[in-house]
């Protein structure tokens, strides 16, 4: 019963929601806005478990000294900074430490996000830059016909995206906007059809039950 019971309502409501998005009736409206409440109610709990999951995986990364353990500190001491600054409301006006004023643009929760998580982040993406440039070198040696086409249609956009481009002939960026609204982007349908057909497929193995990983292994 501990898998028959989530399979059964997995097929129902998945079943549901299906049927309410091609049924604009006000009592599907209105049964899809509870529905929608219960989701939201049960993500808190999902929270609740990924905090918890968090806190046990890093605490027994630092109990067993693994490698990198050290930022297993880090991230445990974080986390909790940032809950209680959150909870306390605790804001910085005036010099001053204030408690229970909520988050804006005055709360220290704010400032946080300013000035750690803002920098780090763009630091993340300017590192993965170096890694798309390294990862571009390789799939664009020209080995093979497509290889070569899509090669000089990557220095064609980069060489019209950028002001060289431009002062070398007025045509260069049309040329590179054309490249990406028009071939490129049938491409990008093509692919993101894919992806969508592929997604209804797996979402129709989940809800009929022919998926089972979502349950945790096994069958």
């Amino acid at each position: 019963m501990q898998r028959q019971i989530p399979l059964i309502l997995c097929l129902i409501f998945g079943i549901f929601m299906i049927v309410q998005f091609f049924v604009p009736h006000p009592y599907s409206q209105r049964a899809y806005e509870v529905v929608l409440r219960w989701v939201r109610i049960i993500s808190i709990f999902a929270l609740v478990l990924g905090v918890g999951s968090l806190v046990l995986y890093h605490s027994n990364k630092i109990k067993r000294k693994v490698s990198g353990w050290g930022f297993s500190i880090v991230t445990l001491v974080s986390a909790i900074i940032t809950t209680l600054v959150g909870l306390l409301g605790v804001n910085w006006l005036d010099g001053k430490l204030v408690f229970f004023k909520g988050i804006g643009k005055s709360s220290v929760l704010q400032i946080f996000f300013q000035n750690i998580f803002v920098p780090v982040n763009s630091t993340m993406f300017a590192m993965l830059a170096f890694y798309m440039a390294s990862a571009a070198y390789r799939a664009f040696r020209a080995r093979t016909k497509e290889a070569t086409l899509l090669l000089i249609a990557a220095f064609f956009v980069m060489l019209g995206m950028v002001p060289i481009g431009s002062a070398i002939s007025p045509r260069l960026p049309e040329f590179a906007e054309w490249i990406l609204s028009v071939p490129n982007l049938a491409a990008k349908r093509g692919i993101l059809f894919g992806i969508a057909l592929g997604g209804i497929a797996t979402s129709l193995k989940i809800i009929l039950g022919i998926e089972r990983g979502w349950l945790g292994g096994g069958k």
